[in-house]
């Protein structure tokens, strides 16, 4: 019975002992973890009849622009790399196709449905890596609305205005007013960069940052002005334009009419 102890307790702590039970972990959690990505992998993968039928469509509506084979013309980029969000982003906004040639390229109503934008963003993505298009988690707007005005205010409101009003750039270009955009649309533009805008990555905004951002310009959309009138929320120049000719002006009037009336 001892001996028979002694051995049930050095096999116990045999090395070799340690060394199977290990391996076998490694085994078990590695081979799950391949099985598990796998299927998630095959699951978000768009399949060939997709791709087939999104190049169909970007030959008939894109490619007198973009080129057959989306390498680029002397009057549109390539789009190669540019990834399903940026066509997602373009074409579900009504930006694409554009209508016509000019310094911005204008929201028009939507040319596509869901269906039929999915299927040119597979394509596109199929061609070379790019951002995705973000999942339900990321554009969950509930993040923190506080902290995300301030990332809001530190990137973007320079173009954007502090309130998400938009405002003037050059040479005809402006900041559109993001009221009204929803949480996809304001990720896919901070991760693809459209037009003038640039490009804000995991590296410079998180995203869990741009999760903030998004859930402050909800809370704006959401909450009206405590101080009444907002005035386009297009800030202290406009307000005193309204002074000026508002106010002023009804003191004007009302002193030749004073003066008319004396006479």
């Amino acid at each position: 019975m001892a001996i028979q102890k002694r051995k049930a307790k050095f096999n116990r702590r045999s090395p070799i002992a340690a060394a199977i039970v290990l391996a076998a972990g490694l085994l078990l959690s590695g081979g799950g973890y391949a099985i598990a990505s796998s299927a998630v992998a095959a699951e978000a993968a768009p399949n060939a009849a997709d791709i087939a039928e999104g190049h169909k469509l970007f030959l008939a509506n894109c490619a007198s622009c973009h080129g057959k084979n989306a390498e680029g013309t002397q009057n549109a980029p390539s789009l190669i790399g540019v990834g399903a969000a940026s066509v997602d982003f373009q074409v579900s906004t009504g930006r694409m196709p554009g209508a016509a040639s000019g310094p911005q390229l204008e929201v028009k109503p939507v040319q596509f449905n869901a269906s039929q934008t999915a299927k040119m963003a597979a394509y596109v993505a199929s061609l070379a890596p790019g951002p995705a298009i973000p999942d339900a988690s990321l554009i969950a707007a509930n993040g923190d609305s506080t902290r995300g005005g301030e990332l809001f205010r530190i990137n973007c409101a320079m173009c954007h205005n502090a309130a998400g009003a938009g405002g003037a750039l050059t040479q005809g270009k402006y900041a559109p007013n993001l009221m009204g955009a929803n949480p996809k649309e304001i990720y896919e533009a901070l991760i693809t960069g459209p037009q003038n805008m640039p490009v804000f990555n995991d590296a410079n905004l998180t995203p869990a940052d741009k999760n903030d951002v998004i859930t402050y310009l909800m809370f704006l959309e959401s909450n009206p002005s405590p101080g009444g009138n907002e005035l386009g929320n297009l800030g202290p120049v406009v307000e005193g334009l309204f002074v000026w000719l508002a106010v002023l002006g009804g003191i004007i009037g009302i002193t030749v009419w004073l003066g008319a009336k004396s006479n």
